[in-house]
C-alpha cells in the first residue's frame, strides 16, 4: 500500500523542512536528524527534501544560515527597542540578547559556530556569506561604540571586535556546554562581562 502523505504547498516546503529540522536537533542534536526522519515529521515523501537540500550537510548549513539571520534580526532591533538608552547600556542589551539567543537556541548555536560544519563538514558559500555578515554587524557596533567613547578609539576596531566577540562566544559556550549550569546567574555574569570588556579597552 502506498503511504499517504500530507498535502503541502511547494513554496512553503523548504521553510517547513527547516523549521522541522531545527526542532529535531533541538530535541536530540544533529544525531537526531536525518533526511528520512525529517520527511516523516513533515509528512512528505522521503525524496521530497532532496529537491531543496542535496544532502544532510547542506541541510545543516541551511539551519545555521537561518540561525544567523534570526540572531542578526534580534541584535539589530535593539537600538529600535531601546532608543533612549545610553551607549553603554545599549551595549549591555546587545550582549544579553546575544547570550539569551545562544541559550534559547543552544543546538542551533552549536551548529552555527561548531565543528560539525566548519571543520567536519563543508560550509556552503551562502553560509560563509551570512556568517561573515554577522561578524560585520558586530564590527559596526564596535565602531559605533568607539565614537560614543565606550571603546578606545585609538585601537583598531577589528581587533576590539575580535577580542570582545571571542569573550562573548566563550561565555556562551561555557553555559551551553553545562560548565556553568546555574541559569539564574546568566544576566549577572553577562553584565559583568560587559563592564570588563568596556574597561579593558578604555
Amino acid at each position: 500500500m502506498t503511504e499517504s502523505k500530507k498535502p503541502y504547498h511547494h513554496g512553503d516546503l523548504r521553510e517547513k523542512l527547516l523549521n522541522a529540522a531545527t526542532d529535531l536537533i533541538a530535541l536530540g542534536g544533529i544525531e537526531n536528524l536525518s533526511i528520512r526522519k525529517l520527511a516523516d515529521k513533515v509528512g512528505v515523501s522521503r525524496t521530497a527534501p532532496y529537491h531543496h537540500f542535496k544532502d544532510k550537510n547542506e541541510l545543516l548549513c541551511a539551519i545555521a544560515e537561518q540561525g544567523f539571520l534570526k540572531q542578526d534580526q534580534l541584535v539589530t532591533s535593539i537600538s529600535t527597542l531601546y532608543p533612549d538608552l545610553p551607549a553603554n547600556e545599549l551595549f549591555e542589551q546587545y550582549v544579553l540578547t546575544y547570550i539569551r539567543f545562544a541559550h534559547d537556541n543552544s543546538e542551533t548555536y552549536d551548529l552555527m559556530y561548531g565543528r560539525d560544519i566548519w571543520k567536519s563538514g563543508q560550509p556552503t558559500d551562502s553560509l560563509k556569506l551570512i556568517s561573515k555578515n554577522c561578524f560585520r554587524l558586530w564590527l559596526e557596533w564596535v565602531e559605533a561604540l568607539q565614537i560614543e567613547g565606550i571603546f578606545d578609539a585609538s585601537q583598531p576596531p577589528l581587533r576590539i571586535a575580535q577580542a570582545s566577540w571571542a569573550a562573548l562566544h566563550g561565555l556562551c559556550r561555557l553555559f551551553n556546554d553545562g560548565i556553568y549550569i546555574n541559569r539564574d546567574d546568566v544576566d549577572d555574569i553577562a553584565k559583568t562581562t560587559v563592564n570588563m570588556l568596556i574597561s579593558s579597552h578604555r
